[in-house]
């Protein structure tokens, strides 16, 4: 159950981490200037940001065009529930934050199987008196627990946004593609799917030598084409939303990409390249810096 998740004994958490070996959501941690990582974190984001330095770009835009699918679904298109499957560390901006700032009744269920991220679950879970939260240790590999638990805290019989965001060039084909439709099946009419997916499409010399890096320390690292990011929409039966799969920075802008503080230039210069990221401003993002598509697809 979600909240027996919660309720798992530290010492246990801490056992289940293993800290030899580089994790997807902690190197998106790194990226994003977060603190919740280990040095072999660190050590995997800087690998591959001295083979594409402006790398993070694509993480940070990332994370922007969730904001955007997030506020425009809840805004515009009156979705009240959210299944964010790989959610990741806690961030400033998190899925139940944005929904809930727009309409406070809306409902969360956060997804991931990472310990770390289950050790700082209870930041994802304060929710507004209205709305409500939940957390399911789980991995996106088990659709059927996740569909079982999710649906203690969301009502199936009303829309649902499933967000999956920068999680499925994780996962290969001949799992990745039956997944989302056992996940997108159990979703009734007027439910949205949310999508971002890393890609060589466009920029390839630059991500494909970030895919050595982290194939390099044992992750499984799939990317797609325009066509393979648009499969997971058409063969489900979803429509996809308007402006279609496009690379994030380009997907509804709306010129509110946050911006870094300012830092003295003499104390960012004593940075290594890591700590330099928290810093850097995001709104400088040319065609030449992203690798990553975002789009949101309804199903009728």
């Amino acid at each position: 159950m979600p909240g027996d998740a919660l309720s798992q004994d530290p010492a246990e958490l801490r056992r289940r981490i293993d800290t030899t070996k580089a994790h997807p959501a902690r190197v998106y941690d790194v990226l994003l200037g977060g603190k919740d990582n280990y040095p072999v974190d660190r050590e995997a984001a800087a690998a591959a940001l001295a083979v594409n330095p402006r790398g993070y770009l694509d993480v940070r835009h990332n994370r922007d065009f969730l904001r955007r699918a997030v506020t425009t679904l809840a805004q515009e298109a009156g979705i009240r529930q959210f299944l964010d499957i790989g959610t990741g560390l806690p961030t400033q901006e998190n899925v139940h934050q944005i929904a809930q700032r727009i309409t406070p009744d809306s409902r969360v269920v956060y997804v991931d199987n990472d310990p770390v991220v289950l050790a700082h679950a209870r930041a994802l879970l304060t929710s507004g008196p209205e709305g409500q939260t939940d957390y399911i240790d789980a991995d996106i590999k088990q659709p059927a627990q996740i569909l079982a638990e999710a649906a203690k805290t969301l009502d199936f019989d009303q829309p649902i946004a499933l967000v999956l965001v920068a999680i499925l060039h994780f996962i290969e084909d001949e799992e990745a593609y039956p997944i989302v439709r056992e996940l997108v099946d159990a979703l009734p009419s007027g439910s949205r799917l949310v999508l971002s997916h890393l890609t060589e499409d466009i920029n390839a010399e630059k991500v494909r030598a970030v895919q050595r890096t982290f194939t390099e320390r044992g992750f499984t690292f799939v990317l797609r084409s325009k066509a393979g990011v648009e499969r997971f929409f058409t063969e489900n039966g979803l429509e996809l939303d308007e402006p279609g799969a496009v690379p994030v920075h380009h997907w509804c802008p709306d010129g509110a990409a946050p911006a870094p503080e300012a830092v003295d230039p003499t104390y960012f210069a004593t940075l290594d390249d890591i700590e330099k990221v928290r810093h850097r401003d995001i709104n400088d993002a040319t065609d030449a810096d992203i690798n990553i598509y975002g789009a949101t697809g309804i199903k009728r």
